[in-house]
Formats: C-alpha cells, structure tokens, sequence
C-alpha cells in the first residue's frame, strides 16, 4: 500500500503534510493530515498522536484551526488527523449531518447500507496505524489519541478496546454515553440495528465499567457548550470512572462552547499531557 503526497507546506521547522491512499478497510479513498516536526523529517522515530473530528468535518478542520503545530514540534510529536468518514458517489449518505458522510462514528457498520464502506474503526485502529508504521518514523510503543465530539467517542472507545494500540487518550466535548443521547442512538441504529446490546461495544460509560483503563484520562469541555446537556453528559463518564476505579480529570473550561475557538485554546495542553506519557 502506497502513501501519495497530496501537499506539504514547511511549519516550525517540521512540515504539515496531506496524504491521499486506496483503504482494504472502507473500499474508498481516503485521506489524512500528518505534521511531522523534525525529528521526524530528519528519520527519527516520533511519539504520535492521532486526532479524531467530530461530525460533518475532515482531516482539514483541526488542521487549519487547530493550531497545534508549534506545539507539535516542540514536543517532537508527530500528529495525524484521518476523515470522519469514507466518501464518494457510491458511498452510501444521508440528508442529514448527524448520519452518514462526515458521521462515520469510528465504528464498523453491520447494517445496510452502511455496512460495506462504514468500517472506521477497521480503519483507525489496524489499517492507518499499520500504514503509518510502514511509511513515517512513527514510534510503535508511543502513540496516543484525542477527539472532540464524534471524535471524542471516538479517541475513548477506540482506547479502551485497542489498549494494545493507544497508551494514552483524552478528548474535548465527547459524546460518552451515546446509547442515551439523540446522536447515538440515531447513528448506532442506523449502522448496527436495533439491538442496543451491540450498541454497548461503542460507549465509552459502558467501556470503561467493562474492561477499564491502564492509565489517566483526561477531558476538557465547555461549560456554555449548546449541546451539553442533551448529547454530551460528561458526568456520566465521571460517574462510570470513579465506579471503574479510573483516574479521570475532567475540566470545566467556564464559558467555552463547542466550537475550534474552544479546541483551539486547549489543544496544546493536550499535546504536552500526551508527550509527557508517551515518553516518560
């Protein structure tokens, strides 16, 4: 499998580059951004850290808005942001933004007609990371992951079931308990069916009371966030860890919505919680 480099553009001394590959995984195109600092550029194998979006976005959101590239390089840390979601014409897709293309809930559909490119955890967790091991000085034992919303979902499920993979997870403004709120239950019908036991596999609240954690977590979320109190609940996933035994540190950033202004203000904490972790 080959990597094709779509753009490179020089930041802190690394680069900020797009890549374009063929994926076994969701039978499409896809897509991802890699900063690499330059350790990296120069061989040397880099912590890595992969940011998952939230829904209707692309690797280009935190990308361009993020601001975590000096960050980045200062910590030598290589970050990867993948899409949401498999895309093109034949790709199955919805009216709504909350289903489908950009909503790909790192998951691995069961149900038609998702099921057949809607593979996103196959994706995020055995394809990409093998992918990357073979192209980019990525450092095997140190990588961890983060998301905000559907990203966020994302980065703790995919943790706490691939603990083998991630050694450390945070996220922003994640949806931790999606079999309870709007989001998740329309999407995990949607891509699984309607038995909500299978729903358990891909929530975080019940992940966490099943197989638990290795290490802390740590989450950031907006107290003036719109959707706090019908789609995000992240006492619910305070609650979950303590019961759990699970060392979490949940920040209540007071007035922050939900937005990259807010991602943006702390995303750079994250990267140097991460590369303390993965390289102490």
């Amino acid at each position: 499998m080959t990597l094709d480099l779509i753009s490179s553009a020089r930041a802190f001394g690394g680069e900020q580059r797009v890549y374009r590959h063929a994926s076994s995984s969701t039978g499409t195109p896809m897509e991802f951004s890699a900063f690499l600092p330059g350790q990296a550029l120069r061989g040397e194998a880099c912590p890595t850290l992969f940011y998952l979006s939230g829904l209707t976005c692309t690797w280009e959101n935190v990308t361009t808005k993020g601001g975590y590239q000096r960050m980045a390089a200062d910590c030598g840390l290589i970050v990867i942001a993948p899409d949401t979601s498999p895309r093109g014409g034949d790709v199955a897709d919805d009216q709504a933004y909350d289903l489908g293309q950009g909503a790909g809930f790192y998951l691995n559909a069961t149900e038609s007609p998702w099921a057949p490119h809607f593979r996103m955890e196959s994706y995020i967790a055995e394809e990409l990371p093998s992918l990357l091991l073979d192209t980019l000085p990525v450092w095997d034992t140190a990588i961890g992951i983060t998301g905000h919303s559907m990203g966020g979902h994302g980065a703790l499920t995919l943790a706490m079931k691939h603990p083998e993979l991630f050694r450390t997870v945070s996220a922003f403004s994640p949806i931790v308990n999606p079999i309870t709120c709007p989001w998740g239950e329309k999407a995990l019908t949607a891509y699984l069916g309607s038995d909500r036991a299978a729903w358990q596999h891909h929530d975080a609240c019940a992940l966490v009371q099943s197989r638990g954690w290795h290490s802390d977590i740590l989450i950031d979320q907006g107290s003036a966030d719109g959707f706090l109190d019908e789609q995000l609940r992240p006492w619910a996933f305070d609650e979950a860890c303590r019961k759990a035994g699970v060392p979490l540190t949940l920040r209540m950033q007071g007035g922050y919505d939900h937005s990259y202004y807010f991602v943006s203000t702390f995303l750079a904490d994250h990267l140097e919680w991460h590369a303390e972790r993965l390289t102490g």
